[in-house]
């Protein structure tokens, strides 16, 4: 039998356990983990979200020991959608909307807190030497901040706000505030002002947004109760971009949709490369954002840490 490592669980309740070493598919790397980072997506699998049950972990950086020479000994990132490769969105250039896809610890694929995991080699992104484990392990929810590029035109007279500066909130807000638009962010603590401002980004409460004022209103809040408030902020024929995941259904008129003629426009997962180059450029600040490093062992003390009001990211070390 392969060498046992611990993998963190979710079976009803969180658990580190020993498990085997996986034994990866012909497309298949294995990888060492170096550093993962702790999401509000893991929160919602463990209240219900996808029905989850299995290693979790989607936010990682690490080092592949096991596959194509091209690959070993390479610190690398993984994009988190395994496709099928033969679905019409596959052929059509979106394999993140695979007919059949499986999603690296969240549908039907064990992730990446674990000792050593598997991932598609087709995932895989090389990460370069200036950007060290504790950045690097910011790249997947940096990418999903640069979705929101891809998916809307932000013009430069735009009025934009963002709810929800939390720890995609506030990657996002640094995407955003490259544009150039007239752009602020409703703050609800000091601290989130204060940050924001240190990177010359707005912060505004909730009181500042008038109803019906804003051209884009990004909700980052993670909350079934921001799609509310977004569609309270956005003039008629504005635009709502929805960067939450619900375990609970959003509670909202959406009449107004119909009668407002709002546009909403949902933004998933992002480009590797764009979040690389913004990491490796020091365009975007990740390492303010760590609140807290736990080994791997003590990941249920590091859920716990990260569950708290207003936590920033809180990282699993190996060892």
């Amino acid at each position: 039998m392969a060498s046992a490592g611990c993998a963190v669980v979710f079976e009803n309740e969180l658990r580190v356990i020993e498990r085997p070493r996986p034994i990866p598919a012909e497309d298949e790397v294995l990888i060492r983990l170096r550093r993962g980072g702790i999401c509000n997506t893991d929160h919602e699998l463990m209240r219900g979200y996808k029905h989850f049950s299995g290693t979790l972990g989607h936010e990682f950086v690490g080092e592949v020991i096991e596959g194509p020479a091209e690959w070993l000994g390479r610190r690398v990132v993984g994009e988190i959608n395994i496709s099928c490769g033969i679905c019409d969105m596959c052929h059509g250039g979106i394999p993140t909307q695979c007919r059949e896809r499986r999603v690296l610890g969240i549908l039907n694929y064990d992730g990446a807190f674990a000792d050593v995991f598997r991932l598609s080699q087709r995932n895989l992104w090389p990460v370069p030497d200036s950007i060290p484990d504790d950045c690097a392990v910011f790249t997947e929810p940096l990418a999903a901040a640069c979705q929101i590029l891809e998916m809307a035109h932000l013009r430069p007279a735009d009025r934009v706000v963002l709810i929800g500066a939390g720890k995609l909130g506030l990657l996002a807000a640094q995407v955003v505030r490259l544009t150039g638009v007239d752009f602020s962010v409703v703050v609800r603590h000091d601290t989130q002002a204060a940050r924001l401002k240190n990177w010359g980004i707005q912060p505004v409460p909730r009181s500042a947004v008038s109803d019906g004022s804003a051209d884009v209103v990004i909700d980052c809040t993670g909350t079934a109760g921001g799609f509310a408030d977004a569609l309270d902020m956005v003039r008629p024929r504005g635009s709502i971009m929805l960067k939450s995941t619900y375990h609970d259904l959003p509670q909202a008129d959406l009449t107004r949709v119909v009668t407002q003629e709002i546009h909403l426009i949902g933004s998933r997962c992002g480009p590797f490369g764009a979040a690389l180059r913004l990491l490796e450029q020091g365009l975007v600040d990740v390492a303010s954002l760590i609140e807290a490093h736990y080994p791997l062992s003590e990941a249920v003390r590091a859920f716990e840490h990260a569950a708290r009001p207003g936590a920033l990211k809180v990282l699993l070390t190996p060892g």
